[in-house]
């Protein structure tokens, strides 16, 4: 061991975590491999502190009246009311069709690559590579061939044009526009770089787009006994919150990871009140030579 340590081989420590903390070191060197070695400094440091390297996560439970739509609540309440309406023997038959059984299904597609040097919104229009992207986006919807009961677009140059070019694909589709789903800075990210604009972006955009979420995002109504299936042409930061959001996530972690140009990020919302990401960002039906992400 002695002849290991004054000798000029270097020693290689590796501490991992496995089970319950437990700690994993290797040697190289000889026959010393098998030897026991004393804690450095630097590994009583990580013993003794477990959490210095590795905290455990908080554990959340699922809010399933995230949307103040849950259906045990509504169900109490409308119980009630036809008992002291004195409708007892119709309640169980109304109480059967206030139930929700329909999941919604959102399907975001982020718009095309577009021209960056433009200085206004109507001059960021898409170039010949973003239109390309969203005829793309459009023909992979297409395909899905879902019962699509809506296109809802930013009202940005760009998302309006990536809009059109799938709505001409999907022709019989209703389109309509939202300012809410303008992009901005929903939160200011973490980790970031602190920046006294980016607080001030998100104090006034931050609302703007939670208020995006809470209009479009909640379970289905009574009344609809299918699933439906609605298109969102918007923006990467836009979605990103969203997802954050709908999985209950720190909001703040939106900048974690990237979207491509055209790419389909797909949100179902079960009567439950659970939600399902089936995909974040899926871009496999855009040939890889044409994928961008500014």
């Amino acid at each position: 061991m002695s002849s290991l340590l004054k000798g000029s081989r270097k020693l290689l420590l590796g501490i991992g975590l496995a089970g319950a903390g437990a700690a994993v070191w290797a040697i190289m060197g000889g026959d010393e491999d098998k030897a026991f070695i004393k804690a450095s400094a630097f590994y009583d440091h990580y013993i003794n502190n477990p959490r210095y390297f590795y905290e455990p996560p908080v554990s959340h439970k699922w809010d399933f009246n995230w949307d103040r739509r849950q259906s045990d609540t509504l169900m109490k309440t409308l119980e009630g009311k036809f008992r002291a309406d004195g409708d007892k023997n119709a309640s169980k038959e109304k109480l059967q069709k206030a139930k929700v059984i329909a999941s919604r299904h959102l399907l975001f597609i982020r718009h095309g690559q577009y021209a960056l040097n433009g200085k206004t919104d109507e001059e960021r229009t898409l170039t010949d590579l973003g239109r390309q992207q969203a005829y793309f986006a459009a023909q992979r919807l297409k395909e899905l061939n879902l019962p699509y009961s809506q296109i809802v677009q930013s009202t940005m140059t760009r998302a309006k044009q990536t809009a059109q070019i799938i709505s001409k694909e999907l022709p019989d589709i209703p389109v309509s526009s939202s300012d809410l789903l303008r992009e901005g800075l929903p939160i200011v990210p973490e980790p970031s770089s602190y920046k006294e604009v980016d607080n001030l972006r998100a104090f006034t955009d931050g609302p703007r787009i939670e208020a995006a979420f809470r209009r479009y995002f909640y379970r289905a109504k009574p009344d609809q006994k299918e699933d439906s299936y609605e298109i969102f042409v918007c923006h990467a930061n836009v979605i990103r919150y969203f997802v954050c959001r709908a999985l209950q996530l720190p909001p703040e972690a939106w900048l974690r990871f990237s979207l491509h140009n055209c790419s389909m990020t797909w949100i179902a919302i079960r009567p439950s009140g659970r939600v399902s990401v089936y995909t974040v960002g899926d871009c496999g039906f855009i040939p890889s030579g044409k994928l961008t992400t500014n």
